[in-house]
Formats: structure tokens, sequence, C-alpha cells
């Protein structure tokens, strides 16, 4: 029986953010076509991947693809990985349709590593001091940042406190580009 292969999506937590962990997309694209992933792609220049592959999708290949980074790249970081199908899962569950249209740079999309207990829910909701508005659906998060991103509390190192989990997030516009990207 013939591998199925399949597009994935990876998503590099912090990488080229303010100068932090800078990598070139190319090196990154290189490196996996190296480790026999095929069609690479990647969106904007934050760590956005777009790649064929033949194994088995999941927590097995973020944790493959973060160990191969840290020796091949030095480059330390999370991966959060997932299938276009559940990419549209994201986009057709987002709460905030009003705001995706109206505002989309203020909506971040929040990639979870594991689905948080309603405990962390909760101890989220009630730290949140600001304007922010934060709604959950698994191991994704939506968050609507009305007053701006930069000033705002709700940082991801806050969420990940309050969640016990690592997260990375992406606007509703790099949401919108990375998912044409892999339709194609």
């Amino acid at each position: 029986m013939a591998a199925t292969t399949t597009t994935v999506i990876a998503l590099l937590r912090a990488v080229n953010v303010g100068g932090r962990k800078p990598v070139p997309m190319s090196d990154l694209r290189g490196w996996l076509e190296e480790l026999g992933f095929s069609e690479v792609r990647s969106v904007l220049q934050s760590g956005n991947l777009v790649f064929r592959s033949d194994a088995v999708v999941g927590a097995d290949i973020e944790r493959f693809l973060e160990a191969e980074a840290g020796k091949r790249l030095q480059l330390h970081t999370d991966f959060f990985i997932r299938t276009v199908p559940e990419w549209k899962r994201i986009v057709e569950r987002n709460p905030f349709e009003v705001e995706a249209e109206r505002d989309p740079a203020h909506l971040v999309v929040l990639f979870l590593k594991d689905e948080p207990g309603i405990g962390n829910i909760e101890a989220l909701q009630a730290s949140i001091s600001g304007p922010e508005i934060v709604r959950f659906d698994g191991r994704t998060a939506y968050a609507v940042y009305p007053a701006g991103i930069g000033e705002s509390r709700l940082t991801t190192a806050a969420i990940e406190k309050k969640l016990g989990t690592r997260c990375t997030g992406r606007n509703w516009n790099t949401l919108q580009k990375v998912l044409a990207i892999a339709r194609s």
C-alpha cells in the first residue's frame, strides 16, 4: 500500500520576530527538503511553512522537527503542525467573524501545544485586565485585541503561563495567506 502524502502547515514559535532567532526562510526550506519533505514553501518571514509529507502528522513530527532544527540549525524553538483540513476547521470555527472582517490584524489565532484544562482557561480569562477577548476550541484559541497588540498585557508569555502550555500566534491576515498557499 502506498503512503499517503499530506499537505502540512508548520508554524515556528518566535522566529524572525523583533530580531529574535533570525533564520532565513530559504535555509528552512532547504533543511526540510534535506529531511525528505517535498513542495516546501514559506509564507512571509515569520516561520510559516507549507510542505508535503509522507510521514504521520501530529506530535511525533513536531518533536522530530524540533530535535532536527536544534541539531542541524542550532535553532531551538517549538513547531506547531496542522494539516490543511485542521487549518480549514480553524478558519470555519472562528467565533469572531465581524472582527475578522473589520480588523483582521487585531484578531490573533493562537496555536497551542496541548489542549488546556478548564481551570487554566478560567485562570486566563480572570487575568485579562484590558479589552481583549479570548475564546477556545481545543488546541486553538482566538484572541481579539481591539486596542492593539503592542501595548496589551495579554502577551504570549502571560497566556502560556496561565494555560500551562506553549503557543504561537498568527493574525487573521497571515492565517488567510497561509491557507491560500496550502491550497495552491
